[in-house]
């Protein structure tokens, strides 16, 4: 299994602090935030490599992290280096894809995220589905949904349609920027995009992948802390205590 990092975007919200350092590479307590997931993840003794996808700007500081890791870390440069220019998270993902050759069961993650939980959990949770996976957590502000993708799910899991910001949300199912791929789901990346599917979001290409094939969703067992701004990064260093397996 391969795990696809997120780590392309500029976090402009984030300024000073970000114009010159990734936000993944940001410390939350005495780790980076990346190093909170790659950590945990690796734990399953299941992922054999993990690919961060940058922006030309913050390739090297990636480059720099990877080489004091044990894992096997591999930097994707996508040639981009402004928040303008920017190819987006599906085009990232099929970038990478296309550059390494790969063709496995993927695990796609946003690189800004830290959780209280271990996402070895969703991952297993995939095994046992079989099918594509996202996470799900209720949301009760009808603001913030319109603000991510928000999922339609049946009794058993299924996902019955998915909407990146949608102006009228059909559900209070936020989904988080956590994906599993089946090695056969991962191979219908650039068939999404040629069909039109949204580039920006990384929740577009599930909108449409449940569209074609049965996509579950596992309610999140904890929480996420969102780094979004200098606020939001401020109360999570005050108070992130780290995982609970």
């Amino acid at each position: 299994m391969k795990c696809l990092i997120l780590a392309a975007g500029y976090a402009t919200r984030l300024y000073p602090l970000t114009e010159n350092f990734p936000k993944p590479l940001l410390k939350v307590g005495e780790k980076t935030i990346l190093d909170w997931l790659v950590d945990d993840i690796d734990t399953a003794g299941l992922v054999d490599e993990y690919v961060v996808i940058s922006n030309h700007k913050f390739a090297p500081h990636f480059d720099e992290w990877a080489a004091t890791k044990a894992q096997k870390v591999t930097v994707v440069d996508d040639g981009t280096s402004s928040n303008e220019t920017r190819l987006g998270a599906v085009k990232d993902i099929q970038f990478a894809i296309e550059k390494l050759g790969l063709d496995d069961d993927m695990l796609v993650i946003a690189g800004d995220n830290v959780l209280d939980f271990s996402l070895t959990k969703f991952v297993a949770y995939a095994q046992q589905k079989g099918t594509s996976c996202v996470m799900r957590y209720h949301e009760p502000s009808e603001k913030k949904l319109q603000k991510c993708g928000v999922a339609l799910v049946d009794d058993n899991d299924l996902i019955l349609s998915l909407e990146e910001k949608p102006a009228e949300p059909k559900s209070h199912w936020a989904t988080p920027p956590f994906y599993f791929y089946t090695r056969k789901d991962a191979q219908l990346v650039k068939v999404g995009i040629d069909e039109g599917c949204g580039t920006d979001a990384p929740g577009s290409y599930i909108a449409w992948l449940c569209t074609q094939t049965p996509v579950h969703s596992m309610e999140m067992p904890g929480s996420r802390y969102d780094i979004g701004n200098l606020e939001s990064y401020e109360q999570v260093q005050a108070t992130y205590r780290g995982i609970n397996k």
